[in-house]
């Protein structure tokens, strides 16, 4: 079994397991889990062969956006992702076009209810559950609408702690505990329902939203509507793109931190965003080795200190290296790397290759915004926010989902005031881009006890002020993106190292031995790894190795959640620098004589639904199609089951390779409804006559 039994943050709890089949084999998983997760657990990653050449088809998105995990339950073709498992359930692959059951002729219709509201917001979030908490302390009636079986979004699977601002975005708090906070102030407002297992299928043009509660349909009508839905990861052209292995990181953080399910054993990441960064992070928490990280700028794209946390850990960062491609039979065995030129094209005898058994694509986000399109095309009052608005971080989705509550309640006439300007500045704060990165700062003083912050770039964070009972750490500026100093007495408790969120802090104590100064650290991975009278070796902020040193004292105070902090006795010399411990060497890439091409090959899968190429596309556009929707009719491309959602980035990235500008290219008629269903729910007909087990009561 593939599951996670030890982890340094979440708690690990049994939970009552039933058997199901899959082709006819008996297995067993926790009732509830979703059939994706039951199926990786068991050994499972193959869940289909695509009709058109056979290729095995595995999990990609975890968020029912793509298909890719489709699989026959009970005869029925549905999406493993998002169906939980329920005993006795007969699973299947699905090879080639899955045969249907027969309809049942003797349908009754039922009723379909209609329920107004002041507010409707769809996806609980961070930015929906914010916005939720403003709108029911003014009184709104709200209905929160999300497609999961619990709130939270997102933060369900963020086991790190938030940057941002401790009064303004709960940073110095994990994303998993930030769900339960946002949820219990929900709990407050009896004003507040709350619809999980639901999604809304489509906006009409009536102004009302058709909704699919659990199976029932039903519509609601809302005076305002907020679509803070969130966003779906990006897809990459590469050969093996497709291969059951290759995960978007939001499918492999839910299968780790959700449903602590191991899926891999080796991981390689491309991308060097946040996400991809504390995706790595998150993997080495489960005890998975992490074999390295690519970014094809000169540097990564996000926050220094996700990275350095990695490189401390041992863990290469690749930067100015593309993917090239992924292979293996029905399975990811190997990937193959390659640096990049100025125009971030492969440059020829730089190839390597690992061997991995999973890569995570982190290579950014597209928003999920298709409501919000329709919404705006019948004139609804609908706003936006979190990553539907603006792809940024947690912290600013909350915070932007605050803003709008705000602003949507004196809309409502249920306020006098918007949300007030500060609030928008601390937004605009939160959203900005990492800023300078400074030269190292080491303190002069041998003596007494104080941090050494190796924290060197400008983001938005202040945690280590809020926790000093001193008040002796200040920023340099008024501004929350100015660097941490000491401005003041030091006593030496450690609270500003165990709430960094970038763990960047360590504690240098000179008292009881100048000529061996002692330096204490957080520690989050495995808490059983290291022990005091140990020896280790400790490294700078970015891994660089600084010798050898004895842990003195391990404080863990055995609390889920909880930082561990580890104290060493490192070289006098070296006390000031220290800032991690190195777990593991890297794994050495092998020079491998695959060259492909600077281009990347026509057999290039785009459109993972219908398995159109890139040499398709490509050959389309040069005869002249300039019409998405015209292209989707010669090709099949964007006609699968995810309509486009996985693939539309990467066509127009295409269009504009081949120099086709943007304005010249019609784009594709949007689908009326965003999530399959079957006809028969629009009437919530009932097989064989029998009423709709629904009541007015349940709406």
């Amino acid at each position: 079994m593939n599951r996670i039994t030890r982890h340094p943050v979440l708690p690990i709890a049994g939970s009552r397991s039933v058997e199901f089949t899959f082709d006819g084999e008996t297995l067993s998983a926790p009732e509830g889990e979703m059939l994706s997760s039951a199926l990786i657990a068991n050994g499972v990653h193959v869940f289909s062969h695509h009709h058109k050449d056979h290729s095995p088809q595995g999990i990609f998105c975890a968020n029912g956006q793509c298909a890719q995990c489709t699989v026959l339950v009970d005869g029925v073709p549905l999406k493993a992702c998002v169906t939980p498992l329920k005993k006795g359930m007969k699973l299947a692959t699905v090879k080639g076009l899955p045969v249907l059951p027969e309809p049942d002729r003797g349908c009754a219709a039922g009723e379909v209810q209609v329920k107004s509201y002041d507010a409707v917001i769809v996806g609980g979030g961070p930015a929906g559950l914010a916005a939720a908490v403003e709108l029911g302390r003014a009184g709104a009636s709200v209905l929160l609408i999300d497609d999961k079986h619990r709130l939270g979004g997102k933060l369900v699977l963020q086991t790190h702690k938030f940057f941002g601002s401790v009064a303004d975005c709960h940073a110095g708090t994990r994303g998993i505990d930030i769900a339960r906070q946002l949820e219990a102030e929900l709990a407050q407002y009896p004003n507040i329902e709350i619809w999980l297992n639901s999604f809304a299928a489509a906006v009409f043009s009536d102004n009302k939203i058709g909704v699919d509660r659990g199976g029932v349909y039903c519509l609601v009508e809302p005076r305002a509507l907020l679509i803070a839905a969130g966003a779906r990861e990006k897809f990459l052209a590469f050969p093996g793109n497709t291969l059951p292995g290759v995960y978007g990181a939001g499918a492999f953080q839910t299968l780790i931190n959700r449903d602590l399910v191991r899926p891999c054993r080796k991981l390689f990441i491309v991308g060097g965003g946040n996400v991809g960064l504390i995706a790595g992070y998150h993997a080495l928490q489960a005890g998975i080795e992490v074999a390295g990280l690519i970014e094809a700028l000169p540097q990564v794209g996000g926050y220094k200190v996700h990275a350095d946390k990695l490189r401390r850990l041992g863990v290469p960062v690749y930067t100015s290296h593309t993917i090239v491609r992924a292979s293996g039979g029905g399975h990811v065995e190997s990937v193959t790397i390659a640096e990049v030129d100025a125009n971030f094209k492969p440059v020829p005898g730089t190839f390597k290759t690992l061997k991995v058994d999973t890569l995570l694509v982190a290579v950014g986000l597209d928003r999920c915004a298709e409501l919000l399109t329709q919404a705006r095309r019948f004139r609804m009052n609908v706003y936006a926010a979190g990553d539907s608005e603006e792809i940024a971080e947690a912290s600013a989705a909350m915070f932007s989902g605050k803003i709008t509550g705000r602003d949507m309640a004196r809309n409502l006439g249920l306020v006098k005031e918007n949300a007030p300007r500060e609030w928008k500045y601390m937004l605009e704060v939160l959203k900005s881009r990492p800023g300078k990165t400074y030269p190292k700062r080491t303190p002069l003083a041998n003596t007494g006890v104080f941090p050494v912050f190796h924290c060197r770039q400008e983001i938005p964070c202040n945690p280590c002020v809020s926790a000093c009972p001193k008040n002796s750490i200040k920023l340099g500026t008024e501004a929350i993106t100015s660097l941490p100093f000491l401005d003041g007495e030091c006593i030496g408790c450690g609270r500003c190292v165990s709430l960094c969120p970038g763990l960047a802090i360590t504690l240098v104590d000179y008292r009881a031995d100048a000529a061996r100064p002692l330096v204490t650290m957080a520690y989050e991975i495995d808490r059983n790894v290291l022990k005091a009278g140990q020896t280790v070796t400790v490294t700078d902020e970015e891994g660089k190795e600084l010798g050898q040193a004895e842990i003195t004292k391990v404080l863990d105070l055995k609390t889920p959640g909880s930082t561990v902090l580890v104290t060493v006795a490192p070289q006098a010399q070296a006390a000031k620098l220290v800032a991690g411990i190195k777990l593991r060497e890297a794994d050495r890439p092998v020079p491998s004589a695959d060259q492909i091409t600077a281009e990347t090959p026509d057999e290039t899968v785009i459109c993972r639904c219908e398995r159109v190429t890139l040499g398709e596309i490509r050959a389309a556009i040069r005869s002249g199609i300039r019409d998405l929707n015209q292209l989707k009719a010669a090709t099949r491309v964007s006609m699968g089951a995810c309509g486009g959602k996985t693939c539309l980035t990467q066509i127009m990235a295409i269009y504009r390779a081949e120099g086709v500008p943007f304005s010249d290219v019609t784009p594709n008629t949007q689908r009326p409804l965003l999530m399959e269903m079957p006809l028969g729910r629009f009437c919530n007909c009932q097989a064989g006559g029998a009423e709709p087990g629904v009541t007015h009561g349940d709406f």
